[in-house]
C-alpha cells in the first residue's frame, strides 16, 4: 500500500500530519489486518498525510500492565515514549482501543503526552469534514446493524456516539443489544484475558456476548476493536451462523461504501 514510515520520512526532512499506531493485533493478526488495511485506505482516499513506525513500533504494554506486570510495562513504555518522543510525535490514530487508552490515559505520567484519537472519532471528522463520502447504494449484509460498546471505548473513555454515527452515515438501521452503551457487556478479552487460560464456568462471555447480537436480528455486526471482533466472530461460529452473520470493525464498513474519485 506504499505506506511510509516515520524514519523514511525523518530522512527526507519530513513530517507526517498523524501517526497512525497499527498496534500488535493489527499488525500480527491476519483477521485484524483486515481493519489496519481499509482504515489505510480511507486515509490515502482523504488525502491525510500519515506514517507509520513500522518495526519500531513495539507492543504498548496494556496486556502486561492489565496481567500485573508493571515492572514490564514501564520498560516497554519507555521504549515508544522515547521514540515517539524522538520524532517529535504531536498526533496519534489507533483503530485499537486498548492501545489508546494507555496511550492517551497512561503514557502522560511518564512522559508521554500526545493527541490520541480513536479511528472511530477520527473518520466521523473525515465524513463532517467531506474528506471522504459514503455510497447511496450500500453493500450491507441485510441493512440492520447492531454495534458492539469496546470497554476501553465506551465505559473507560465514554465514547459511544462516534462509531453510532457512522453507522448513521451508512443509512443502515441500527439495532441495539439489551446491554449497551454503559451497560455494555465485555467481549471477554479485556485485562489481558485475551491470553490466560481458561477459568472454570457455565459459559464463555463471549458466547453470552453474540447470543445478544443475535437476538437483535441484525446480520452485521459491528465492532470498533479488533480483540472484540475476535471474540465476537469466535461467537457467531460457535452459535453456527457464519455463513448468515458477519462480523466488521466500523472502518471496514465505512471503506466498503466509500464513494470513489470516479464516482464524485
Amino acid at each position: 500500500m506504499q505506506i511510509p514510515t516515520l524514519a523514511s520520512l525523518a530522512a527526507e526532512g519530513k513530517t507526517p500530519e498523524i501517526l497512525f499506531w497499527v498496534g500488535c493485533a493489527g499488525s500480527f493478526d491476519q483477521r485484524a489486518q483486515k481493519i489496519t488495511r481499509a482504515f489505510a485506505y480511507i486515509l490515502q482516499k482523504a488525502g491525510i498525510s500519515f506514517a507509520i513506525l513500522g518495526k519500531e513500533e513495539l507492543c504498548t504494554g496494556d496486556p502486561v500492565r492489565r496481567a500485573g506486570n508493571e515492572f514490564l510495562f514501564q520498560m516497554m513504555a519507555y521504549q515508544n515514549i522515547q521514540i515517539l518522543n524522538g520524532y517529535n510525535i504531536k498526533k496519534i490514530v489507533t483503530a485499537c482501543p486498548h492501545c489508546f487508552n494507555i496511550l492517551k490515559n497512561e503514557y502522560p505520567p511518564l512522559g508521554g503526552r500526545y493527541e490520541v484519537i480513536h479511528h472511530s472519532v477520527f473518520l466521523n471528522q473525515l465524513i463532517e469534514d467531506g474528506k471522504i463520502k459514503i455510497r447511496e447504494n450500500r453493500s450491507l449484509n441485510g441493512g440492520a446493524v447492531t454495534y458492539h460498546d469496546s470497554c476501553y471505548l465506551g465505559r473507560a473513555n465514554k465514547i459511544y456516539e462516534a462509531p453510532r454515527k457512522l453507522i448513521e452515515a451508512l443509512k443502515a438501521e441500527l439495532r441495539e443489544m439489551k446491554h449497551c452503551r454503559s451497560r455494555g457487556l465485555c467481549c471477554g478479552a479485556g485485562g489481558a484475558q485475551m491470553f490466560k487460560e481458561e477459568e472454570k464456568g457455565i459459559t464463555r462471555i463471549n458466547f453470552e456476548r453474540t447470543k445478544e447480537a443475535l437476538e437483535t436480528g441484525a446480520k452485521t455486526i459491528a465492532a470498533a476493536c479488533p480483540f472484540c471482533n475476535t471474540m465476537l466472530t469466535d461467537g457467531v461460529k460457535h452459535a453456527e451462523k457464519e455463513n448468515e452473520i458477519v462480523v466488521k470493525d466500523v472502518a471496514e464498513l465505512i471503506a466498503e461504501n466509500l464513494v470513489e474519485d470516479d464516482e464524485r
